[in-house]
């Protein structure tokens, strides 16, 4: 695998002359302004017999702008400024790429490498519009250093108002990142940025790569919002997806120069049989040249600080993970069905990105547990700095659904939340997104139901299965949080159990806002119980952010009693105690502690409850309480202590 990108990196620099020059592509693709008012276009057509500009700017004629064909299906076209000097194509005015196809049909096109397009109302598809402002927004914050400990809260923009609308890029800056900063969250990672017709596909139905999602805002109001969050020291991730691409042509990629192999595998290959999609071909210079230049365009004109890639199974095996299990046997990531085209990419993005930019972070949504892919390239690794533990979210689902309280096993849930490669960096996560949509249940869903109808209220009786809920909401968010990797993710509302689940206006519900929205406001009203569970989120990421156990090494893991369904674990210092049994408690309960020192007596002070009452808890603990060590061998330890 080293050897493959060794020598695809060996022919950028060869023949490219360079990562740099090859990856800054995106500055001469499309249509780019010059300091002299004239205009340079270029595209890449390798199936088209001619190819034409037109649009506003020259009342829509198809033939007068013609390009000019160069080799290897590239087109270029220069249009010299006007006689006052200005450009020939103003901004804001309306384009369209024409291509003569090789059965001679005239086929209007958006430019692939298109900043900026928009939909009128009464339209189905969308328009490119050129985007070059006169005062283009310039960025006032530097990116915040790299972080240590990465608290994720993953966002879409378009959902994060409580009214039932497509929220914007200015909502969120002024009203969502002081909530995500208030608890205690320092990364943002956002959805739905790249520009996708379908807005009920989450985003992952990308039709424009490189323009920012019009129906939020433009794109100097995406710039500010990486700006401010940059001001509050929150580093902004972009979910990217470059597993697949729509299969939209009237404004998307597909079938780009009137053929089925533009920037995507022919045939069958080239589609997704799951997702309805196009499958790009990796192997290819130009869909490379278009997918590094991407990523680089979004670092540097926007200052996102990294990527979560979206669908990485999907990239890495030429089955796509599609009916296929993965137990974790190494004959199921080496072989003929690994795609090692896209594996090569990936390595070359992640070459790229920590060449050009070394303070970026790039996670991979991988759910097959491909061996080193988190680990340097340099190893022969995929370079991406964190994976999804996505075990995790699995798991507290199916003991949820399926076991009664007292059927929890310990052991197993330890096992979950620490399986995982030595010196591969994990993410953990109770819940994401996935969780949230149609067809789904929250955790605080599953845990309360019908009952967050008519019971939140603290008005209103504190029922079993209200009680039950809120305890193990904390419980499990923290539990994951501490022992679960070395990052943690939020979903955005998951943290105060938003009602409902996410959904997306669509004819099945026809075209409803009423669930693509955040009830942020239920947090605010403190006749409801929302508040509790919003209050510990933002208290376990302050008191992580005290003691940094995300970057400290794994816990040490002291107890998993099964009768006593108590797990407990030491990590940066501190101890954590979980007692999951449904009925019991205990006095006088004996932990072990790490420390072996036989003359340092250690003093420990409980620093979080969920059982406080600002939490929606009993207050059965007093908070004034010192607990002492002594030397009283535990569980194959020295020194234990009483609590």
């Amino acid at each position: 695998r080293y050897s493959l990108f060794y020598n695809r990196l060996k022919n950028i620099e060869e023949n490219e002359g360079g990562l740099d020059k090859f990856s800054k592509s995106y500055k001469a693709f499309g249509v780019n302004q010059f300091v002299d008012g004239g205009v340079f276009c270029k595209e890449w057509a390798p199936g088209a017999e001619a190819v034409f500009l037109t649009g506003d700017f020259n009342g829509w004629n198809p033939f007068s702008h013609p390009y000019k064909k160069m080799e290897y299906g590239k087109w270029e076209l220069f249009i010299p400024p006007g006689e006052d000097g200005f450009s020939p194509v103003p901004h804001g005015s309306k384009l369209k790429v024409v291509i003569r196809a090789q059965n001679g049909e005239l086929l209007y096109r958006i430019s692939p490498w298109a900043r900026y397009v928009v939909r009128d109302e009464d339209k189905v598809n969308y328009d490119w519009v050129h985007w070059n402002p006169p005062l283009s927004y310039i960025h006032k914050h530097p990116s915040p250093n790299r972080l240590k400990s990465l608290r994720i809260y993953e966002s879409h923009v378009g959902i994060a108002s409580p009214e039932g609308k497509v929220a914007s890029y200015k909502n969120f800056t002024y009203n969502v990142l002081p909530r995500i900063k208030d608890l205690g969250y320092n990364c943002v990672q956002l959805m739905a940025i790249m520009e996708h017709a379908y807005y009920a596909s989450f985003g992952y139905q990308v039709t424009s790569f490189f323009a920012a999602s019009s129906r939020y805002g433009t794109p100097d109001d995406l710039k500010e919002m990486i700006d401010v969050a940059h001001s509050m020291g929150i580093t902004v991730l972009l979910d990217v997806v470059h597993s697949h691409a729509s299969k939209n042509s009237e404004d998307g990629l597909n079938k780009f120069d009137g053929t089925d192999s533009c920037f995507f595998h022919s045939g069958p290959k080239g589609n997704h049989q799951l997702w309805d999609s196009r499958l790009f071909d990796y192997a290819n210079w130009e869909v490379l040249r278009f997918l590094l230049s991407n990523l680089r365009m979004w670092i540097e004109d926007y200052r996102f600080d990294g990527f979560r890639f979206d669908g990485v199974t999907s990239m890495l095996y030429h089955h796509h993970g599609i009916g296929t299990g993965f137990s974790g046997d190494y004959n199921e990531y080496f072989g003929l069905h690994v795609d090692e085209d896209a594996l090569c990419y990936l390595m070359l993005a992640n070459h790229m990105i920590k060449f050009l930019h070394p303070e970026c972070i790039t996670i991979a949504e991988d759910v097959s547990g491909m061996p080193a892919l988190c680990r340097p390239v340099a190893e022969g690794g995929g370079g991406f700095d964190y994976r999804l533990a996505m075990a995790i979210p699995d798991k507290w689902i199916q003991i949820i659904k399926e076991l009664k309280d007292e059927d929890w096993n310990m052991g197993n849930i330890v096992h979950t939340l620490t399986n995982r490669r030595y010196e591969e960096k994990y993410i953990a996560y109770a819940e994401s997104h996935d969780q949230a949509l149609v067809g789904d249940k929250t955790l605080a869903f599953r845990l309360m139901d019908a009952e967050m109808y008519t019971n939140m209220s603290v008005l209103s009786p504190l029922t079993p299965v209200i009680d039950r809920g809120i305890q193990l909401h904390k419980m499990i968010r923290l539990i994951t949080h501490a022992l679960g990797g070395e990052s943690y993710l939020n979903f955005m509302g998951n943290e105060f159990g938003h009602p409902e689940w996410l959904d997306f206006p669509r004819r099945g519900n026809n075209e409803s806002y009423h669930y693509a929205r955040r009830q942020f406001n239920l947090t605010e009203d403190h006749l409801l119980r929302y508040r509790f569970l919003n209050a510990f989120d933002r208290d376990m990421n302050k008191l992580e952010e005290r003691f940094g156990w995300l970057a400290s090494p794994p816990a040490y893991v002291s107890e998993k009693h099964e009768s006593n369904k108590v797990i407990a674990f030491e990590r940066a210092g501190l101890i954590f105690i979980f007692n999951f049994h449904p009925y019991k408690s205990y006095v006088d309960y004996r932990v072990v502690i790490w420390h072996s020192s036989l003359i340092v007596v250690f003093k420990y002070k409980i620093l979080l409850d969920s059982d406080a009452a600002e939490y929606g808890g009993h207050q059965r603990l007093d908070h004034g309480t010192e607990y002492f060590s002594d030397e009283y061998p535990h569980n194959y330890r020295p020194n234990s202590l009483m609590v």
